[in-house]
C-alpha cells in the first residue's frame, strides 16, 4: 500500500517562502512521477506542479510558474515544493500526488494522494 504525507504547511506572510515536503512509503519512490495540487475553499482541486519519475523534468501551473520549485530525492524518497514570493492567494490546502503514468494536470491521473498540509498567506 502507498501511502504519501505531507508536512511544511503554516501560516507566513505575504511575499515570504515555505518549503512543503512529501514522504513516500509502500512502492518504489523512483517508479512514481509525482504532482502537488491545491484547493482553496470554495474552489476546485488545481494542478501546481508535476516532476517526473526519472528525467526530473518539471512542469507547473500558470498561477505559480516562476515562483515555485518541485524537486526530488529519490534516496529520501521524498518530493518538495518550494514557495516563494507567496500571495494572498496561495493560500490552501496542498496535496501531493503520485502516478505511475504518462504526465498529466489532471487529477484522475494520480493513483495516490497524501492528506493535504495547510497553507495560509496572510498580509
Amino acid at each position: 500500500q502507498v501511502q504519501l504525507v505531507e508536512s511544511g504547511g503554516a501560516l507566513v506572510q505575504a511575499g515570504g517562502s515555505l518549503r512543503l515536503s512529501c514522504a513516500v512509503s509502500g512502492r518504489s519512490f523512483s517508479a512514481f512521477g509525482m504532482g502537488w495540487f491545491r484547493q482553496a475553499p470554495g474552489k476546485e482541486r488545481e494542478f501546481v506542479a508535476d516532476i517526473w519519475r526519472s528525467s526530473g523534468n518539471t512542469a507547473y501551473g500558470d498561477s505559480v510558474k516562476g515562483r515555485f520549485i518541485i524537486s526530488r530525492d529519490n534516496a529520501k524518497n521524498t518530493v518538495y515544493l518550494q514557495m516563494n514570493s507567496l500571495k494572498l492567494e496561495d493560500t490552501a490546502v496542498y496535496y501531493c500526488a503520485a502516478r505511475s503514468g504518462s504526465f498529466s494536470t489532471k487529477e484522475h491521473s494520480y493513483a495516490y494522494w497524501g492528506q493535504g498540509t495547510q497553507v495560509t498567506v496572510s498580509s
